[in-house]
């Protein structure tokens, strides 16, 4: 199993020219079957989504179908344990609370692989890698 961080949906409805490689790719990881995200992906991608300060936001109706959609893969839900757990996570490797969510989140999913481009490509956090699919 493989978790894919909010980036990765964000980049799958870019519009934006520059962006263009980054969602072709976005897109066919989408395909994929191995994949997991959080709760707090799906509400990260919702809020950078619909922000009203962007200018090609997506409508409430266009990410609320989109996060559907997306509750075909694995879903971890969040919950006590997770929130302790990156508590620890953010301490022992010195990164933002909401990054040890995200890779504390992989871990109670079972992926071994993290999909983000947020963290540093090849860091293992005991057992949970990062992969920077746009490099």
């Amino acid at each position: 199993m493989r978790f894919v961080d909010t980036n990765v949906l964000l980049y799958a409805v870019s519009t934006a020219a520059a962006e263009c490689e980054k969602n072709a790719r976005a897109r066919e990881i989408l395909e994929a079957r191995d994949l997991a995200l959080s709760v707090q992906v799906l509400q990260e991608f919702y809020v950078q989504a619909t922000r009203p300060s962007k200018s090609k936001r997506l409508t409430h109706e266009q990410a609320a179908l989109l996060i559907d959609s997306w509750l075909r893969f694995r879903v971890q839900e969040l919950s006590v344990a997770l929130h302790q757990n990156a508590l620890a996570t953010r301490l022992r490797w010195d990164i933002s609370y909401w990054d040890a969510a995200i890779v504390e989140a992989a871990r109670a999913a079972g992926c071994r692989t993290l999909l983000s481009e947020d963290l540093q490509d090849g860091m293992d956090f005991g057992g949970v890698v990062v992969e920077d699919p746009f490099r």
